[in-house]
């Protein structure tokens, strides 16, 4: 994720400090709209710089369960508080309705299965208004380096979420465009880089299950 230097609330200044990329706009806008009528918010798995830190929620708290993350995030001031914790243990730290809003980016696709299963369902407990879930579009291999946390252990599908009462749009255009970390495979990059736009607005924006990757919302409540 690109290191922003402010933190926007509007569509304008979003695409002012993402320009020229376009589908980063595309991605925080998004999730800007999905999650505007919420002041509070719990950010699990934030890593060392989430783009929560963007939409300006009045109190924010971070939870990450690899340190150098976590003390990376205190680096950057990201959120208002923040917490060491696995994902797999935030439902006997945080109580039934205590933020408005629970986002996972980028996080489920490193758990199992149940234990991804679970995570929303803590998150749905703890969120008063909306749950908020950002992953690949199915399964999409990636490592682990160090002990970061890194690997993915699962895959997710739009369908897949939205039988569990999300509702899905496509993120960082067609699937067969990006690899693992969502980097382009064809050279050059600027041109696989329109491309992606171009396909994300024609097409994989409104059919997930060819986009590179999913947002997923959920009102809870």
């Amino acid at each position: 994720m690109t290191k922003l230097v402010a933190m926007p609330t509007t569509s304008r200044e979003l695409f002012r400090l993402t320009f020229p990329r376009v589908l980063q706009f595309s991605y925080l806008n998004t999730m800007r709209g999905m999650l505007a009528d919420c002041r509070t918010c719990l950010d699990i798995g934030c890593g060392g710089w989430s783009p929560v830190q963007h939409l300006r929620f009045e109190y924010s708290v971070g939870v990450e369960g690899f340190p150098a993350l976590l003390d990376e995030a205190r680096k950057n001031k990201t959120h208002t508080e923040f917490v060491f914790a696995r994902a797999q243990d935030i439902g006997g730290r945080f109580t039934a309705g205590q933020f408005d809003c629970c986002v996972a980016l980028d996080l489920i696709e490193h758990l199992m299965k149940e234990d991804g299963l679970k995570l929303i369902r803590d998150m749905e407990r703890i969120a008063a208004k909306k749950v908020l879930v950002f992953t690949p579009s199915g399964f999409l291999s990636q490592r682990s380096h160090d002990g970061d946390l890194q690997e993915h252990l699962s895959g997710w599908s739009a369908d897949e979420m939205r039988s569990l009462g999300f509702e899905v749009f496509g993120m960082h255009g067609p699937r067969f465009l990006r690899g693992e970390e969502h980097r382009h495979r064809f050279r050059p990059q600027a041109l696989s880089g329109v491309v992606s736009a171009a396909g994300h607005y024609i097409h994989t924006m409104r059919h997930p299950e060819k986009a590179a990757a999913i947002l997923c919302v959920k009102k809870v409540g």
